[in-house]
């Protein structure tokens, strides 16, 4: 049989730093810039981290938890990784991008795997416009924030926002209000993924209002606009017990 070749990157922290130490001794791994798979050893956040540091190649990722919740790791495990590897299955995900303008002029833009957010700066309540590919649809929301979320990033900070949890395949975005003052009642929107969604934010000085796309933030923006980047495709590998679109199904019915 053969099987792919493979490297090694690990998060900073001991138990990673330990994990990536024993399993350089037990295989013959290669450079990662070399390398058909990457197997990243921490948890979701050093995940996210591995996927944004390989955008510009073809290279697919197999994560190994050794951090806390580890969402899109697979379990660790030393024994029979290279079989691991070469039957594990492959989903494709397709992260946002964003656009945001600052107050000050400047125009951003970066990628998010999990989502885009916009949160208030200040103790004041963001005022927010919302319109979907270029027809408004909500005037004005007040609240602590709103997000755009993908399907894989549905389960994260959009489920602790009480948004709708989207399967894989269901080519859908989640919109998703963070505590919600006016309207009472707009519990969000669920989106095709063809969408290009526009934040305009209100009162910029008197409710300063931030954006994130996933780690990375943007101060004082002025306006985003959020829409897939269809073009870009990030590739990772699961073991076929442990797939990402059962994880979705499972979390829907999760305690």
């Amino acid at each position: 049989m053969t099987y792919p070749t493979f490297a090694f990157v690990a998060a900073a922290t001991d138990e990673a730093q330990a994990a990536r130490a024993r399993l350089q001794e037990m295989y013959q791994a290669t450079n990662p810039d070399e390398a058909e798979i990457i197997v990243a050893l921490g948890g979701d956040g050093f995940m996210l981290e591995t996927l944004r540091g390989t955008l510009d190649r073809e290279v697919a990722i197999f994560g190994m938890n050794c951090g806390t919740v580890g969402f899109l790791m697979n379990d660790f495990g030393e024994e029979g990784l290279a079989e691991r590897l070469a039957a594990a299955e492959r989903v494709t995900l397709h992260p946002l991008q964003m656009a945001a303008t600052t107050t000050d002029g400047q125009r951003l833009s970066e990628l998010a795997i999990n989502e885009v957010s916009l949160f208030r700066q200040a103790h004041q309540a963001a005022h927010v416009r919302i319109a979907i590919d270029g027809v408004t649809r909500l005037p004005e929301l007040i609240c602590d924030g709103v997000l755009v979320a993908t399907p894989a990033g549905s389960t994260a900070y959009n489920l602790s926002a009480h948004g709708p949890i989207v399967p894989l395949g269901a080519q859908l975005l989640a919109l998703t209000p963070i505590s919600t003052f006016r309207p009472r009642r707009w519990r969000g929107a669920l989106l095709p993924n063809t969408a290009t969604v526009s934040f305009e934010v209100l009162d910029p000085e008197k409710r300063p209002t931030g954006a994130t796309a996933d780690s990375v933030e943007v101060r004082d923006v002025l306006r985003v606009e959020v829409s897939e980047a269809r073009g870009i495709a990030l590739n990772l590998l699961f073991d076929s017990e442990h797939n990402l679109e059962q994880r979705v199904l499972q979390e829907q019915f999760a305690s």
